[in-house]
């Protein structure tokens, strides 16, 4: 295997989001600089900063020169940030030193990374987005569709009491909405542009800084970020945590389907086969995403310490290392969620409830036995061992009317839960 699935000709396509591929490539990241020196070259001319014909001459190259990311490695690898290869490069490939001079002026190599970075991030989140869109969607179609198909709910891994196949999935779909919902802070926090030069204070650039800032961000479509973002990095700590539980929620998603496809009381439609068993169709799709969402909880962490001093490389490097993947993985098990075919068997659901022993309702019994509570739930926790060694019916053996403990009358809010969260999903 490769170092990485993500980028492997083998594995890719069951890990990697393509569109978010294409985001996180060399080629992207340079023309997000590019485009961030561009915008910037003309903030600083509206300020006098720079003389406007290079300011011009600057952003109409960064719109037409193409830069061979493998022109840049061996100098990349030296000054561990590809910025001063970059600008040389650029530079050169203007062939107009007198106004190439101006490129980068005031500004350091994290300024025009980040702001790269914000423009590529705006776009991965828009793909996240319609993914959440898509994936919600889906469950509430789901959960409206089995909103009444009985099953019986698992605590500790073991039959509860009677709930729906809907109020299941909503369940999973309350996990989404929430993570939905909390997009567009997410989205505020990381769509910004970084300037803050070298210290952190935007010297070079006197009194105009902030307002050079200001207008680059304009010039970009994103926020002023006043703050030091070199420094202070809670923006992407806040965003690999909001990739985290989105991860979370698909974890949850597909580890239950994981359980519910081992007797067929849900099929995937098609499959995975197997090497040398005929019979099988396997979940590949859910354990894709629960290896996703294991795999990100890694990343979640790596990324959730504060940096040091007003600059620190080695945090910043961890960024590179695990922010990419993260997004890609969120990306992708949105995509494999979306897209599968979830197939209850209304029979092989139900079938627990109708089990003749009766044992799961015997919560539901004993709360109808006309006796004092601690009695009640005695009798009926006696009743259970002598089923379990000697068989017989709990209901039977209750004297209570039998259509009281069908699964429609034992099922609670079940149903209501399922239509509350499709009608919450469509708004």
């Amino acid at each position: 295997m490769t170092i990485t699935p993500f980028d492997s000709t083998l594995h890719g396509r069951g890990f990697a989001d393509a569109d978010i591929a294409r985001l996180f490539s060399d080629s992207a990241e340079l023309r997000a600089m590019l485009i961030t020196w561009g915008a910037l070259a003309r903030a600083q001319a509206a300020h006098g900063q720079i003389p406007s014909e290079s300011a011009e001459a600057i952003h109409r190259a960064t719109l037409e020169i193409q830069i061979d990311p493998g022109a840049l490695t061996q100098d990349t690898a030296r000054n561990g940030v590809c910025v001063p290869a970059l600008a040389a490069q650029f530079r050169a490939e203007m062939q107009a030193p007198e106004h190439a001079q101006w490129l980068h002026h005031g500004a350091t190599s994290q300024d025009i990374i980040d702001t790269g970075l914000a423009l590529r991030l705006r776009q991965a989140l828009g793909f996240i987005a319609r993914g959440l869109d898509a994936t919600v969607a889906m469950l509430a179609d789901l959960a409206e569709a089995h909103a009444e198909t009985p099953m019986p709910a698992r605590t500790y891994g073991q039959l509860a009491t009677p709930t729906t196949f809907g109020a299941t999935v909503a369940i999973w779909g309350n996990g989404f909405l929430a993570q939905r919902s909390d997009l567009p802070r997410i989205r505020d926090l990381v769509q910004v542009v970084t300037l803050n030069g070298a210290g952190g204070t935007l010297s070079v650039m006197g009194k105009a800084g902030p307002v050079i800032r200001a207008d680059l961000a304009r010039g970009l479509g994103l926020a002023d970020a006043t703050d030091n973002r070199h420094a202070e990095r809670s923006h992407i700590r806040a965003l690999a945590g909001w990739l985290g539980q989105t991860l979370a929620a698909a974890d949850k998603t597909a580890s239950d389907l994981l359980l519910l496809t081992r007797d067929g009381s849900v099929t995937l439609g098609t499959g995975g086969s197997s090497s040398t068993m005929p019979q099988k169709s396997n979940p590949v799709a859910p354990s894709q995403i629960r290896a996703l969402a294991l795999h990100g909880q890694a990343l979640t962490q790596a990324l959730s310490t504060a940096p040091w001093d007003h600059r620190d490389g080695a945090q910043w490097f961890v960024e590179w290392l695990a922010l990419p993947q993260l997004v890609a993985a969120t990306a992708r098990a949105l995509s494999l969620l979306s897209g599968m075919t979830v197939a209850p068997d209304a029979a092989r659901l139900r079938a627990p409830l109708d089990e003749p022993s009766g044992l799961i309702h015997a919560e539901a019994i004993s709360f109808a036995l006309d006796l004092p509570r601690p009695e009640a739930q005695a009798k009926v926790k006696a009743w259970v061992g002598e089923i379990r060694t000697e068989g017989g019916s709990l209901i039977e053996k209750s004297g209570l009317p039998s259509d009281r403990f069908t699964p429609e009358a034992q099922w609670g809010e079940a149903p209501a839960l399922a239509r509350r969260f499709a009608r919450a999903a469509r708004i």
